[in-house]
Parts: C-alpha cells; sequence; structure tokens
C-alpha cells in the first residue's frame, strides 16, 4: 500500500510540474452557471443507473462538491475535531494527502460547503467559521491561511459561512458583511488586504459570488442578507445595490438567501426559496444602476441553484421546507412554461443539451431532456451511499459524474 501511495504521489508531483496553465476549476462549472462543458454525454443512463467507477468512503462530512484538476478530485469536509480538510483523491481512489485549512462552523449543519477553486497549482478556501486559506497542491501544504470572519468583524445567520471563493486576477473575493465592511478583497499570494468595500451594515447570505466582464470592468454580483450588490473588482467600489428583502418580503426566512446569482450578460436571475419572489435584473448601459425587468413569485429555489438553456430557466421551487416542484420559465418575460411534480426540490446542473436533477431527500437522481415543452424524466436512480441530506450539487468532468454524500465520495460514467 506504502508502494502504491508513492508511485501515485510521485505520478501527481510530474503532471503538476508539467501543467501550470492558469485554468479555473469551480464551484457549479463554468462562471458559477451550473453548466459543465462537455460532449458525448448518454442521452439515457443504463437501467439501474450509470455505472459506479468509484466509491471512497470515511472521508470528512461534506455538503460541498467536488471537483477534478488534472485528473485529481480535490474535495472539502469536516473532521470530528470541527476543522474543515481539504482531501486530494486519485482516479482509483487513493488518498494523495489530507490538509486541514480552518474552522468548521461549529452549530447546526456544520458539514463543510466550501468547493475549492482550483486556480493553476493552487485551491484557494473558505471555512464555515470564515477561516480563508491556499493549500499548494503539488504537495497539499498549507500556502497562507487567516481568520477572516474575526479580522474583518464578519456577521453571519444561523448557518455560518457557506461561500466558495471567487479568484479575480490577483484577487481572493470573501464576503464577511458585519459593520466593517461588506465584501473584501486579499491577495491571492500571500493573503493581504487589497481593497474592503464600505459597510452595508448587514449580515452575509449563504451565496457564492460570479463574476462579470463587460464594458472593460471586472464586476464581482452576490447576494448578501438584505442586498443584491454589484462591486468593481478593481477597487471595490459598490457600483450599484438592491434591498432584495424590501421586494415582496419572503414567508419566512427574510435573510436567508443561499443561491448563486445567474448571470447572462447584463442580465441577473436572483432567487432564494422561502416564498420570495425570483426577480430578473438589468443593469444599465454604464453598469452603476439595475432595474428589474421581471418577477416570478413560482421560481423561488431553496438551495439547488437554477440553470439556463435556449432562452430557459430551470430550477426547483420551494412549496415547504421538505417539498417543491420542478419549474421552467422563459428567460425573457418570466412566463412560467411548466410546473410539475417529481419526488422534492433539490439541486439542478446541465451539460450537453441535458438537466440532472439531484432531489434532496431521498437522492433520486434523474436525466431530463432541457426543452421546455415538459418535465420529461428520460431516466433515474437513487445514491445508496452516505448519510444525512441530499444537498450536495453533484460536477461533471471528462464523461464522469462526481458527488459527495455525507462521508462518501462517488463517480459515476455519464459519458458514451
Amino acid at each position: 500500500m506504502k508502494r502504491r501511495f508513492l508511485i501515485s504521489m510521485a505520478l501527481f508531483v510530474l503532471a503538476w510540474s508539467a501543467n501550470s496553465a492558469q485554468n479555473v476549476t469551480q464551484w457549479r462549472g463554468e462562471n458559477r452557471s451550473g453548466y459543465f462543458p462537455s460532449e458525448g454525454l448518454l442521452k439515457k443512463w443504463p437501467e439501474g443507473g450509470p455505472e459506479l467507477l468509484l466509491h471512497v468512503t470515511d472521508l470528512p462530512k461534506a455538503h460541498s462538491s467536488p471537483v477534478l484538476q488534472n485528473d485529481i478530485i480535490y474535495t472539502t469536509g469536516i473532521s470530528e475535531e470541527d476543522e474543515e480538510i481539504l482531501t486530494a483523491i486519485t482516479s482509483d481512489g487513493t488518498i494523495l494527502w489530507s490538509t486541514v485549512y480552518g474552522k468548521a462552523w461549529s452549530k447546526s449543519y456544520p458539514e463543510a460547503r466550501c468547493t475549492p477553486t482550483i486556480e493553476g497549482n493552487y485551491a484557494y478556501l473558505i471555512s464555515g467559521a470564515g477561516d480563508l486559506a491556499c493549500v499548494d497542491l503539488k504537495d497539499g501544504k498549507l500556502w497562507w491561511s487567516l481568520d477572516g470572519f474575526s479580522k474583518f468583524e464578519g456577521k453571519t445567520g444561523n448557518w455560518g459561512v457557506a461561500e466558495s471563493p471567487l479568484i479575480v486576477d490577483d484577487k481572493m473575493i470573501y464576503t464577511p458583511c458585519g459593520d466593517k465592511t461588506t465584501m473584501v478583497a486579499v491577495d491571492k499570494s500571500n493573503g493581504t488586504t487589497l481593497w474592503t468595500t464600505e459597510s452595508l451594515q448587514d449580515q452575509s447570505a449563504y451565496v457564492s459570488p460570479v463574476l462579470l466582464e463587460l464594458g472593460g470592468y471586472k464586476l464581482v454580483v452576490t447576494v448578501t442578507g438584505n442586498y443584491v450588490i454589484c462591486v468593481n473588482a478593481a477597487d471595490g467600489e459598490i457600483f450599484w445595490k438592491l434591498e432584495y428583502t424590501s421586494i415582496d418580503k419572503p414567508l419566512m426566512g427574510g435573510d436567508i438567501n443561499p443561491v448563486t446569482p445567474l448571470a447572462i450578460g447584463k442580465e441577473i436571475f436572483i432567487t432564494s426559496g422561502y416564498n420570495h419572489t425570483g426577480l430578473m435584473l438589468k443593469m444599465a448601459g454604464d453598469y452603476r444602476s439595475v432595474s428589474v425587468k421581471w418577477k416570478s413569485d413560482e421560481l423561488d429555489v431553496h438551495h439547488g441553484g437554477v440553470v439556463a438553456v435556449n432562452g430557459y430557466l430551470y430550477g426547483s421551487n420551494y412549496t415547504s421546507i421538505r417539498k417543491g416542484n420542478w419549474l421552467c420559465l422563459d428567460w425573457e418575460t418570466g412566463e412560467l412554461i411548466y410546473d410539475q411534480e417529481w419526488n422534492t426540490k433539490g439541486q439542478i446542473i446541465t451539460s450537453d443539451g441535458m438537466l440532472i436533477c439531484y432531489e434532496e431527500k431521498r437522492g433520486n437522481m434523474a436525466l431530463v431532456k432541457a426543452t421546455p415543452e415538459e418535465f420529461k424524466v428520460v431516466s433515474e436512480f437513487s445514491i445508496e451511499y452516505g448519510e444525512g441530506p441530499h444537498w450536495s450539487h453533484p460536477s461533471i468532468y471528462d464523461g464522469k459524474m462526481y458527488l459527495r454524500h455525507g462521508k462518501s465520495l462517488l463517480v459515476y460514467r455519464v459519458g458514451a
């Protein structure tokens, strides 16, 4: 076993040395949109589900997503000592290394939520307690770390921090909120502060920000406890803010916003569950203000994300804390195209013209045609490994689907 590990580690270091391109692998795929570019995916799964290629168990527990870089799987989890750990795993299940990078959230639902952001040879992370870190992938050594939550006097809700870091040029973005600031940028090479925004006197939500490159600007858009904000990544100036919770207040959870914005051009879709109105926003020509293009009372996604395919929005709504249907809306108008039952609400991603839907209660996974005609389930199967709620978002790379559930890592063949 020791010899197998040393050989795997040697091959890993060689691959790391040969590939220094600054490509980014991150939460929910391309631009955090839930879209995973891939071709040749199966249009129908085998009876009983796609082939299970790998099952690694007894990992630190997680609700985060696995990511793949240079054929190495990276995944986070929480230890029994309430520490968050980044683990590197080969395609045959060999654990190359595990590194503690920060303190976990110690109260309800403490499982690791941060999906690592991989750029080149480094992983960037934010723990449930607001520790920021950078890990060197060639050997798993902690490159730098800091208690960002204390340093920036952050303020969060009942479930701590659930933010996957955004990398913009030389910056790592973090949204502590609180009385001191709202969003900060630290130098990705050493963790020193580059800028802080003004404080909106708010608490953070459970949202990972997105990057929009428009009109020569690099703009960071995210949702806090009460606001949707747009920040100039160059200097931290808040270009605009919209008080989301003042618009058709939700039935409950007024500051519980758990969904990453979905952006196409100047348009941004915001949703948050709890019967809170979804908004399609449109930025002005100078990017310094925003207006509401349309509102949707139907598509209020809890925390499963939304995707856009060929002019239509897809996702599951919130009808109660444990229930929801699957919906399709017209991106341009917000018109409800369909509202159909299938188990309950959950996560959604898209690739190669198909939707992959993963309901949160019993772990049923469905392959669905991305068409506005109907919610047509082509194939389905159940996740049988792991424990706890099915809240992790799947990832797809090179014809394989990667998934965390509790202490398990699962890899399925979904390519032809």
